[in-house]
C-alpha cells in the first residue's frame, strides 16, 4: 500500500477551480484503480501556511528531536518524506507558483528530514519515490517561444529532484484565458490525460 499525499494550492472556492477539476478527477481515477493505497489531502489555504518567522527558522535549523514531529512548522517535513507519492495541484501565477506554495516548500525543504548535507554536498532522502504536477496555465507555455517564461512547473521538478524526486510526470491544461479558445476543450484534454496517467502512477 501507498501513501499518497495530494498538495493543493489554490484560494479559488470549491467548485470554481479548474485546476482542481483536473486534479480531483486525477484523484478519483487513482482510487479506482489503486484502491487500496491512502490518501492524504492537503489544502495550502485551509491549513494557513504562511511565511516562516524568525523563530520558525530556529528550528528548520536546529536539532531534530521526538519532539520535533509535533513542531507546527517541522510537522510538515515528516509528512511529506512519511508519503510515497505526491500530487500537486496549482495554477500559474504570474509565470510561478502561488506565493503560498513556495511558503510550503519552504515548510518541507528541511535539513535532516528530507534532505542531508554531505561532503560532497545535499543529498535527498526521498529518493525512489514520484510526483506528478497538475497545474493550469491562461496562455501557451508547453510549447516555444513561451515555455521559456514557464518557472512553476519548472521550480517544482528542480526541487523534488533535490529531494531526490526525480520521477516527475506534469499534467497541464493550457490557453484558458485567450479569447476565442474553446476551454472546456482543454481542461477536457487535460482531464483525459489525468484518467490515463493515474493508471500507472
Amino acid at each position: 500500500m501507498s501513501k499518497v499525499l495530494y498538495i493543493k494550492a489554490n484560494s479559488k472556492l470549491e467548485g470554481e477551480s479548474r485546476t482542481f477539476r483536473v486534479s480531483d478527477n486525477f484523484i478519483e481515477n487513482y482510487q479506482e484503480f489503486h484502491p487500496e493505497d491512502e490518501i492524504i489531502t492537503l489544502d495550502l489555504y485551509k491549513e494557513g501556511i504562511s511565511l516562516l518567522s524568525a523563530e520558525d527558522i530556529s528550528a528548520v535549523f536546529g536539532p531534530k528531536t521526538d519532539e520535533s514531529r509535533n513542531h507546527p512548522i517541522l510537522k510538515y517535513a515528516y509528512q511529506f518524506a512519511a508519503a510515497d507519492k505526491y500530487v500537486i495541484a496549482e495554477p500559474m501565477w504570474n509565470l510561478s507558483i502561488p506565493a503560498i506554495l513556495k511558503a510550503y516548500i519552504d515548510y518541507i525543504c528541511i535539513t535532516g528530514i528530507t534532505f542531508r548535507y554531505t561532503a560532497e554536498g545535499p543529498v535527498g532522502l526521498c529518493q525512489g519515490k514520484k510526483a506528478i504536477n497538475i497545474t493550469t496555465r491562461g496562455g501557451e507555455y508547453s510549447q516555444e517561444p513561451f515555455s521559456a517564461y514557464e518557472m512553476g512547473d519548472r521550480y517544482l521538478r528542480t526541487i523534488f529532484a533535490f529531494l531526490g524526486i526525480t520521477d516527475f510526470t506534469t499534467i497541464s491544461a493550457d490557453v484558458l484565458d485567450v479569447i476565442g479558445i474553446d476551454v472546456e476543450a482543454n481542461v477536457g484534454k487535460a482531464m483525459k490525460d489525468a484518467h490515463e496517467k493515474a493508471k500507472s502512477f
